[in-house]
């Protein structure tokens, strides 16, 4: 983090051709209000030293006993630690700053007292995985972030548990919008409630995610770090993107309904279950986490925590049951080690699906979603440049992987690398933990759902992008190099439905002839 922030810096002094203090003033006036006060810690950099030295100096960056000084850029050719800052005077400097205080805060932003309440708000909601806004208690919110509706379907009465998105209505909503769909009300001309009108039979249904930080959508704005094209309007997401956790479910393959803002475009299989069943409105719960893995957790404790669905009171559910890569990916250096093996994964998986038939009604569907072959990573992106290294043409994917790597923070040492040996070893063991989830889904029977399992459609996402003039680069995460980007997201959703019309047409059930009329009767319903 600190090498990054520090690599901006200096690139805006570069570009606009200033000092580093003004540089910083710069970057501070850019960011919104309540995060300008961690810029007053950056006040120390000189800009003949290179991002590397800063950090390590400044104790942000650990050299441990007998390992290697990471570095993203080629070190000085003066000793770091010695006559470099002794000859610029910078250990006096930060001696009479007081540094070690100084910084043993930054490197801690959340004692800071503006950024603490944030900080408490974002540790309470990824160790929950639930909506810190919620009065009710319910599991659903009318606040967007911090696990509130760009998560989950928005409530449309936090002030009564008994109303929420994706049960069966009341009394088939005569007074109110028990399910949040916005359909209630009896129709005048024959006295016949909407809901039982156009929803009954209709075959209404939810769709829950159950994923890791690719389902959740990460995304790092490479604005943020691209100074030639920086400017306040870049970071006016910030707090939004922080108090999601850098995740964006609400542009995401499975759950988005938003319009993209991060590039491309949104389509979801929550959009394309609306579109053709409305009354399916707002019924979506993605419960996805960044980092998950199938043998990490105990998933069936995660679940009966996370999952909102009433196997009395609600609709069925198509569960989405994906973790694309992170069973194969972590940052330890004897990564096979600790990769989940097939004997984990199918103990791990069986005993979440078993969990699922006591809480899922009856009529659930649950898709089980392959691993990723990660090799496309390193093939599309090693030669290329990282927007940290798009202004001076030095700093390669390849570069970030290494430097990643050699901190131990890599997110997948089995891909980001250039050990073929490894890489295909990596994805030897993905194909083999998908060739687990494909035995479930063949041999495992249960009460209230039916099985099915896809491969990750990687390939044909890139085939059909280049079909459409794209390059394969392009489907990846400009900023982390890992995770699929906005236009992978809405491909694979097209190229994923496409396989479900054809194959398991059950799944997906029948278009409601009154979708039209649902709109013409709640077009001027405000806020439904």
């Amino acid at each position: 983090g600190c090498v990054l922030v520090v690599s901006v810096i200096e690139q805006l002094a570069q570009w606009h051709n200033s000092t580093v203090k003004a540089a910083v003033e710069r970057l501070c006036n850019y960011i919104p209000g309540k995060y300008q006060i961690t810029c007053h810690m950056l006040c120390c950099i000189d800009r003949e030293m290179n991002a590397d030295v800063v950090c390590h100096s400044l104790k942000l960056c650990k050299q441990d006993p007998g390992q290697s000084l990471c570095h993203l850029y080629p070190p000085p050719k003066v000793s770091w630690f010695s006559t470099f800052f002794q000859r610029h005077g910078f250990v006096e400097d930060l001696l009479n700053w007081n540094l070690t205080k100084g910084f043993t805060v930054f490197s801690s932003v959340c004692t800071f007292p503006l950024l603490a309440n944030l900080c408490e708000k974002i540790k309470y909601v990824m160790r929950n995985k639930l909506p810190f806004e919620d009065f009710d208690g319910d599991k659903f919110s009318t606040f967007p972030t911090l696990r509130g509706y760009h998560w989950r379907g928005r409530d449309c009465n936090d002030k009564n548990t008994t109303v929420y998105p994706g049960r069966r209505p009341d009394n088939w909503d005569v007074k109110s919008d028990s399910n949040c769909n916005g359909i209630w009300g009896v129709d005048p001309k024959d006295g016949i409630p909407y809901e039982e009108k156009f929803c009954k039979g209709a075959g209404s249904q939810g769709v829950v995610l159950l994923g890791d930080s690719a389902g959740a959508h990460f995304h790092v704005p490479p604005e943020w770090m691209t100074v030639t094209q920086m400017s306040a309007k870049s970071f006016a997401n910030l707090p939004m993107a922080f108090s999601d956790e850098l995740d964006w479910p609400q542009f995401s393959e499975i759950t988005g309904f938003l319009n993209s803002t991060i590039g491309g475009w949104t389509d979801s299989l929550y959009l394309r279950l609306r579109q053709r069943n409305r009354c399916n409105h707002r019924d979506l719960q993605n419960i996805s986490q960044n980092g998950i893995t199938y043998f990490s957790i105990n998933m069936a404790a995660y679940l009966s925590f996370s999952l909102a669905r009433n196997q009395l009171l609600d609709n069925p559910a198509i569960v989405i049951y994906a973790t694309i890569g992170n069973d194969v990916c972590n940052g330890n250096r004897d990564t096979l080690a600790h990769m989940t093996t097939p004997k984990e994964m199918l103990s791990n998986v069986v005993q979440a699906l078993r969990y699922l038939d006591s809480r899922l009604p009856n009529g659930s569907h649950v898709i089980l979603t392959g691993l990723v072959d990660g090799r496309f990573l390193w093939d599309n992106l090693h030669d290329r440049y990282h927007p940290l290294g798009q202004l001076n043409k030095d700093v390669t994917y390849s570069q970030i992987y290494s430097f990643l790597d050699c901190l131990q923070v890599s997110p997948c040492s089995g891909w980001l690398t250039s050990n073929e040996t490894l890489r295909n070893l990596t994805s030897e063991r993905a194909l083999q933990l998908s060739n687990v989830l494909k035995e479930i889904a063949s041999s495992e029977k249960f009460s209230n759902f039916d099985v099915f399992y896809m491969d990750f459609p990687l390939r044909q996402t890139a085939e059909e992008w280049r079909k459409m003039g794209g390059e394969n680069w392009q489907l990846i995460e400009p900023v982390d190099g890992f995770h699929p980007s906005q236009i992978a997201a809405a491909l694979g959703t097209s190229i994923t439905w496409q396989k479900a019309l054809h194959e398991w047409p059950q799944v997906l059930g029948k278009e409601n002839p009154f979708n039209n009329q649902i709109e013409d009767v709640f077009k001027d319903q405000g806020g439904h």
